[in-house]
């Protein structure tokens, strides 16, 4: 954590840390691209009825914003983060259509300080050392390890919490059922994203049941761990 002159917590940093604590709570966290903005509440109601709390909807498809705006209306219980976000222009459309944080896959400076400027928490994405150091340097401790799997998963995880022990993450990318908990046990680690529990197929085809059942056993999973 950074303070300014004064010694007061430095407000970017206490959005990182509001959303930590909610993170934390919310555990696994469903990635999901919606193609068909009908699919949005029906979808955020069979996550909720699986006891999964949080989504992260992307902006990889024009229906990404009308999702957004129905299922921050129709599921308000529902915390709705705008995931992808590439650009300040997309941030301020998601948070107009009512995302409450904005999730990137890597660090695009602009992005980040219209987030802070805007009191929206942003969680960016960073796959080095370089990009963590350059995020603490704009007052965040919560970011988005992207992607996960690939750029070396839980060992990247607990190399990185030795020199930056202030810093959470958010792993995406190569996390599912089978590495979750090790995941989540990780002290570093406020939350998971996995697409695994919103299948494309399923999705389309409006199979929300079988949708819901795979949202009870990420909740079952998060309770074992948490």
């Amino acid at each position: 954590l950074w303070r300014d002159t004064a010694g007061r917590l430095c407000e970017e940093d206490k959005l990182s840390m509001d959303m930590v604590e909610l993170l934390r709570k919310v555990a696994i966290v469903p990635v999901i691209k919606m193609d068909c903005p009908e699919h949005a509440v029906p979808l955020a109601r069979a996550i909720r009825r699986g006891g999964l709390s949080a989504v992260e909807i992307t902006y990889r498809s024009d229906a990404a914003q009308e999702s957004i705006r129905a299922i921050a209306e129709e599921v308000p219980d529902l915390f709705v983060c705008a995931g992808t976000v590439l650009t300040p222009e997309q941030a301020e459309q998601a948070v107009g259509a009512g995302a409450r944080a904005v999730i990137s896959p890597g660090l695009n400076l602009d992005t980040v300080r219209w987030c802070i400027a805007h009191d929206v928490p942003v969680i960016p994405g960073c796959a080095t050392p370089t990009e963590v150091e350059m995020c603490m340097r704009e007052g965040l401790s919560l970011l988005k390890l992207f992607p996960a799997g690939i750029v070396g998963g839980v060992g990247m995880l607990k190399a990185l919490a030795g020199p930056y022990g202030t810093v959470q993450f958010m792993p995406t990318g190569g996390v599912k059922p089978g590495n979750v908990k090790e995941y989540l046990s990780q002290k570093n680690v406020a939350a998971c994203g996995g697409t695994w529990i919103v299948p494309m197929d399923l999705l389309e085809a409006g199979r929300f049941d079988e949708i819901e059942a795979l949202a009870r056993e990420a909740a079952q999973i998060r309770d074992e761990v948490r």
